[in-house]
């Protein structure tokens, strides 16, 4: 009831449709579709980077409609507790720009187009989102952050390497990634804080993979930290009534919203 009633003040107080932006990402050739979550005020605000997964940002019931109307129910509320809370936040639509609005299916990852790859395109689309938010006066530009979900959280994890093909985020929350990527097999080193959540029940990557990941960063001297959720499964955080009816996803999201703006204020400020 908690995460309901949280969620029930955020979208009342910031119920509005956010903002439509364009940006180039820095492949140098896509231009992007971004949506803006706004606070009140006139800033300078602390900023979040916003990456969705492979189901693309928007819902299901888009019927071929994809705007800021018609983005799924997860982003729309995080969106709005992030502007809550005095963020603002950038949801990257990076699969529409490239023909592919309605995302992919589970269990398409071999299949999917080299042009949406987690490894080598998104990251260059999360840094040109960090270069838009840096050009807007209302942004602190040195105080943005980077959160995704499933292959967007496997999208920070590259993004946040200090073999990425950019710098200057100050920390980053990946949900449930898929941790058997080459791009960060062997030596792996991030650059700034991050948080990893998964779930233990999750059927579509595997959460002891991830675990194994983290422990090797962290004795390698990486500031990097995670949960498992016991009876959680991937998508714990969708808001949608089949996943909030199993007790350990409900409570995996509370717990996940809890430590995310716990972390955030730490490395972001307000």
């Amino acid at each position: 009831m908690r995460l309901v009633l949280v969620l029930l003040l955020a979208s009342a107080a910031y119920g509005a449709e956010p903002k439509t932006v364009h940006f180039p990402s820095e492949d140098g050739r896509t231009k992007l579709v971004g949506y803006l979550f706004e606070p009140a005020g006139p800033g300078p605000h602390a900023a979040l980077v916003l990456l969705h997964g492979r189901a693309g940002p928007y819902s299901s019931l888009a019927k071929g409609v994809y705007s800021a109307a018609t983005l799924s129910k997860r982003h729309k509320e995080w969106g709005s507790f992030w502007a809550a809370r005095g963020y603002v936040a950038l949801l990257v639509d990076s699969f529409g720009p490239r023909g592919y609005p309605q995302g992919f299916q589970r269990g398409s990852y071999e299949d999917r187009p080299a042009e949406v790859s987690e490894q080598t395109v998104r990251p260059l689309d999360a840094y040109g989102a960090l270069r838009h938010l840096r050009g807007r006066r209302d942004i602190a530009a040195y105080r943005i952050g980077v959160q995704g979900w499933s292959n967007g959280a496997m999208t920070v994890l590259v993004t946040m390497s200090d073999k990425a093909p950019g710098s200057g985020f100050r920390a980053a929350l990946a949900e449930y990634p898929g941790c058997g990527m080459d791009a960060i097999k062997g030596a792996y080193h991030n650059y700034a804080p991050i948080l990893m959540t998964l779930g233990s029940e999750d059927a579509e990557v595997s959460p002891k993979r991830c675990e194994e990941f983290a422990k090797k960063a962290r004795a390698a001297g990486d500031a990097i930290e995670w949960i498992v959720y016991p009876g959680a499964e991937h998508n714990y955080d969708d808001p949608g009534k089949t996943k909030q009816s199993n007790p350990a996803n409900h409570k995996a999201t509370e717990d996940t919203m809890r430590r995310a703006e716990e972390f955030f204020r730490k490395h972001l400020g307000r």
